[in-house]
């Protein structure tokens, strides 16, 4: 018997720091129309993102965990998958759901603390957001087993943190995808914090990409500031799964600019040193110089999009602020067909409660 294994893990960047294109990368970067989307996109999400963190800051929205900087990651995916496949988020992934179909107003009511928001009108079949640290790595597993049972050609995508890749969840999951060679994708964002702890304390692991290998699945690396490198390192994941290649794990090197969320204080444990020099590699800045060099984009034009995303969030946060509250029973009903006896005393001091401070209270 064979004992002896090895392994290479493949790494892939198509544009630079610099924005500057791999000469072996043409072909990849020929369609104009869809690199213009994918900094449209990339741009729509930080004008969103500042602007919920604003809200947060104002006491309007609960804790808001931000992307930025990691912008690449969520739209280069999800601009890969088609409509009819299934997204499993976390927590930071409203790039990737904006591109999906889910609205502003949904993302913000679900972050105002009502799970209205989770109510997607668009992406009807993707997970609402999963706030523990990688389960959603076992529901997309288990729906990529679904699509397989059914012969459907859908593939669920599922993205999580490095932080996450030291669950068990996660560990258990990537193997009975390998086991069942379900249609899945794993996208790790490996922003380098597990909120104050750096992906050196996390694992010992030279990347998290080999993590695939002892599940079976392939494995790779991109750079995850490279937009135009996540789309196709993800279509072509995704286009294996469906045609029935089994799952891909993909760990997307990317640098958390921001907190962790707004509830965190990164200058505590962060060198701003090392942040300022990140944010010098970040993806719309990159994407930006390629499109202006190939004469594609023009300053005139990034102020009009400026504009126009400036002018969409704000539509969206004045239908949030617009949307009359929820009776408090919704907590309860959200989570039970029948009320449990022994939830009866909670709903009543809940009710109690709502009546005192003057909220819905049925």
């Amino acid at each position: 018997m064979d004992r002896g294994v090895s392994f290479h893990i493949d790494y892939a960047r198509l544009l630079s720091p610099e924005g500057e294109l791999d000469p072996s990368a043409e072909d990849m970067a020929a369609d104009a129309d869809l690199l213009i989307r994918l900094y449209r996109a990339m741009t729509r999400t930080r004008a969103y993102d500042a602007k919920a963190i604003a809200l947060q800051r104002t006491g309007k929205l609960g804790t808001f965990a931000s992307s930025l900087g990691q912008e690449a990651i969520g739209v280069g995916v999800a601009s890969a998958m088609r409509p009819e496949d299934v997204l499993a988020p976390s927590y930071r992934d409203h790039g990737a759901q904006l591109v999906r179909g889910m609205t502003m107003v949904e993302n913000l009511t679900y972050w105002g603390g009502d799970e209205r928001g989770s109510d997607y009108q668009v992406p009807r079949s993707d997970f609402p957001i999963c706030v523990p640290v990688g389960t959603q790595v076992a529901h997309a597993t288990g729906a990529a087993y679904a699509f397989k049972l059914r012969r459907e050609k859908r593939v669920a995508v599922t993205i999580l943190g490095d932080g996450g890749t030291s669950t068990g969840d996660f560990y258990s999951a990537l193997n009975m995808a390998g086991v069942w060679g379900v249609p899945l994708v794993v996208v790790i964002n490996n922003n380098q914090w597990a909120i104050s702890t750096p992906c050196k304390l996390e694992t010992a692991t030279p990347t998290l990409a080999q993590k695939a290998i002892a599940a079976g699945v392939d494995g790779l690396q991109v750079d995850g500031n490279d937009v135009i490198a996540v789309h196709h390192v993800a279509r072509r994941a995704i286009e294996k799964a469906r045609s029935g290649g089994g799952p891909t794990l993909i760990e997307a090197l990317s640098y958390r600019l921001g907190d962790h969320t707004t509830a965190d204080d990164a200058t505590r444990y962060r060198d701003q040193e090392i942040v300022q020099r990140e944010a010098a590699r970040e993806p719309i800045r990159r994407l930006r110089a390629y499109l202006t060099s190939r004469g594609l984009w023009s300053k005139e034009r990034d102020a009009e999009l400026a504009r126009e995303c400036a002018e969409e969030v704000e539509r969206a946060v004045e239908a949030y602020l617009a949307m009359p509250p929820q009776d408090f029973g919704a907590m309860f009903d959200h989570l039970f067909a029948r009320l449990p006896p022994s939830m009866s005393d909670q709903y009543e001091e809940a009710r109690r409660f709502a009546r005192a401070n003057g909220a819905p209270h049925g």
